[in-house]
C-alpha cells in the first residue's frame, strides 16, 4: 500500500488515508513512495517563517552553484560608476602629440564622433609618474596616484555605440539594451550571499542615472538578486532606508507575527507554483526583518572616527564610497556607488574647468577607499572597478568641450587578484581608438566574474527557451592584469 505525504505547517507528513478527498491542489504533487528533491525543497524551504531550515538552504537556494567554479581571487566587488563618461587623456593616458597638433585634423586622426566637432584639443592637465611602476595619472587624482602600484590601467577599452542609454546598458547589462541582468546580479546569482542578514547587492545612486533602475536590476534572474537601491543622497539611516524599523513591536512579536505570516503565504504560494514574484517578496519580508537589527548599524557612517569621516572628505560621492567599505567589510557580495545622478561625467562643454573638479571630488574618497581597505586586510579580497559608459574625444566640441567617444578609453581596476602597476593595452597617438591589446566590456564582466571565482561560459541561465549569461557569446578573460 502506497504512503501518501500531505503538507502540515510545511513539513511532510504520513496521511491518514482519509483526506484525501479534502487534499488542496499543493498536496497532489506528493503520492506514492517518493517525491522529487525539487518539490521536496519547494515545499520544505518555501516558507520564511522556519528560521532553522531556510536559514540552512538559504545560502543555497540563493545561488546558482554551491562553490565557485574554481578558487577565487577576490570575494566582493565595489564598482565606481563615472556615470557620463570621463576623458581618459585628462586622467590615465596622456597625449603630447595633442599638444604639438591643437586645433589641427592631421591626417590619420579618426575625428568621427556623434555630433560635428573641431580640430584636436590638447589636455591641461599635467601628468605625474607615480609608484615604482611609474604609471602616468593626472595631477588631479595625485591621492589616488600614491595607490598606482595597487592599479591595473586598461587604456584599451572599446564598447558598441556612442550614445549614453546603450553604452550604460552594454557596462551594465552586458548588451544595448535594458532587457538583461545586471553584472552585480549575475554575481548575487552565482555567489549567494556572505552576509544573510544585509542584500547580496546594493547601488548606491543619489537618485537614477538614464536608463533608471533596470541598470541594477535582475532581469529574468530571481528577483532576491536585483540590487536594492539606497538613495545616499542624504546618508541619514532613516532617510536612507525609510520604515525599516517598527517602532510598535518588539522583536519576539515580530517575529511571531511574521511566522503567522509565513503560513499564510505558504499556502498562497503552493497555490501558485513558479511564481518568482510571490517568492521574492517572500524573501525580501524576511530580509527586512533581519535588516532591523543590522543594517540601521551598518549605514550609519556616523559611528565612524572623526579622523575616518575627516579622512574621505564630506561630498556626497566621499561618503558614499565611505558607505561601500563599510558594507563590504560586513558581507555584501556587490557594491555599486554612481557618482552623483544623471551623467556628471559628461563634459560637451566647459571640459577643463568640469573635469578638474570632478577629479578632485573624487580623487580624496576612491584614494581613502583603497587606503581603508589595505589598512584592514581586505583589499587582497576586494575586488575595485573605476570607469564609466565610455571615454571622451580627443578633439573638441564647443570650444572647450570632449563629446562621447566609444572607440577608445580607459578603466582601472584594483585589489582581489590585481597585478597592480601594470598598464594593459594602449590607444592611438591621439588617444581616441584602442589599437593594441584591445578590451571590450564583454571582456571585462569575463575577467571580473573570473576574479570572483566564476567561469563566464558556464554562468548561465535558462529563460525563454534558451541559455543566457553576462558575456553573451563573447568574452575573453584579460589574463594580463591578473596577478
Amino acid at each position: 500500500m502506497s504512503t501518501e505525504l500531505t503538507m502540515y505547517d510545511g513539513l511532510p507528513r504520513p496521511s491518514s488515508g482519509n483526506q484525501g478527498k479534502n487534499r488542496r491542489p499543493w498536496q497532489a504533487i506528493v503520492r506514492g513512495n517518493t517525491v522529487s528533491r525539487r518539490d521536496m525543497l519547494r515545499y520544505v524551504g518555501g516558507g520564511f517563517g522556519m528560521l532553522g531550515l531556510t536559514g540552512a538552504l538559504a545560502q543555497r537556494s540563493a545561488a546558482a552553484t554551491l562553490a565557485p567554479h574554481f578558487a577565487p581571487r577576490a570575494k566582493r566587488v565595489i564598482f565606481l560608476f563615472m556615470g557620463g563618461g570621463p576623458s581618459q587623456v585628462d586622467t590615465f593616458d596622456p597625449k603630447p602629440l595633442l599638444v604639438k597638433l591643437a586645433g589641427q585634423k592631421p591626417k590619420g586622426a579618426d575625428i568621427r564622433t556623434a555630433s560635428p566637432t573641431a580640430g584636436l584639443l590638447p589636455s591641461k592637465v599635467r601628468f605625474r609618474r607615480f609608484g615604482e611602476s611609474g604609471i602616468p595619472i593626472s595631477e588631479h587624482l595625485h591621492q589616488l596616484g600614491g595607490h598606482a602600484d595597487h592599479l591595473a590601467v586598461i587604456r584599451s577599452m572599446h564598447t558598441d555605440f556612442p550614445n549614453h542609454a546603450p553604452a550604460l546598458c552594454m557596462m551594465n547589462l552586458g548588451v544595448l539594451t535594458p532587457t538583461r541582468p545586471s553584472l552585480g546580479a549575475w554575481t548575487s546569482y552565482g555567489l549567494g550571499t556572505e552576509n544573510e542578514n544585509l542584500p547580496s547587492y546594493i547601488a548606491l545612486c543619489p537618485g537614477k542615472p538614464i536608463v533608471g533602475p533596470k541598470l541594477w536590476g535582475a532581469a529574468f534572474l530571481p528577483g532576491q538578486h536585483q540590487a536594492t537601491h539606497i538613495n545616499n543622497s542624504d546618508l541619514t539611516p532613516a532617510k536612507m532606508i525609510p520604515h525599516l524599523k517598527n517602532e510598535f513591536l518588539s522583536r519576539d512579536d515580530q517575529r511571531d507575527q511574521l511566522d503567522l505570516i509565513s503560513r499564510i503565504n505558504r499556502q498562497h504560494a503552493a497555490e501558485r507554483l513558479g511564481d518568482d514574484a510571490l517568492e521574492t517578496r517572500i524573501r525580501s519580508m524576511e530580509l527586512a526583518f533581519r535588516m532591523q537589527y543590522e543594517a540601521l548599524d551598518t549605514f550609519d557612517i556616523s559611528r565612524e572616527a572623526k579622523g575616518t569621516l575627516e579622512a574621505y572628505g564630506a561630498s556626497e560621492f566621499s561618503k558614499a564610497c565611505l558607505l561601500a567599505r563599510r558594507l563590504s567589510e560586513r558581507g555584501v557580495r556587490f557594491v555599486q556607488v554612481f557618482y552623483g545622478s544623471g551623467q556628471p561625467w559628461d563634459t560637451h562643454s566647459n571640459h577643463t574647468a568640469s573635469n578638474e573638479r570632478l577629479c578632485q571630488d573624487a580623487d580624496r574618497p576612491i584614494a581613502q577607499l583603497l587606503t581603508d581597505l589595505k589598512q584592514r586586510g581586505l583589499l587582497d579580497e576586494t575586488l575595485v572597478i573605476w570607469g564609466g559608459e565610455f571615454g571622451r574625444t580627443p578633439t573638441s566640441q564647443s570650444g572647450d568641450g570632449r563629446d562621447h567617444n566609444p572607440f577608445g578609453f580607459t578603466m582601472w581596476l584594483a585589489g582581489g587578484g590585481i597585478k597592480g602597476g601594470t598598464i594593459h593595452g594602449a590607444s592611438d597617438e591621439f588617444g581616441f581608438t584602442a589599437v593594441e591589446n584591445k578590451v571590450h566590456v564583454h571582456d571585462l564582466h569575463a575577467t571580473v566574474l573570473h576574479l570572483l571565482g566564476l567561469d563566464h561560459e558556464r554562468l548561465t541561465y535558462e529563460y525563454s527557451g534558451r541559455q543566457f549569461r553576462l558575456t553573451d557569446v563573447e568574452g575573453t578573460v584579460v589574463q594580463n592584469i591578473i596577478a
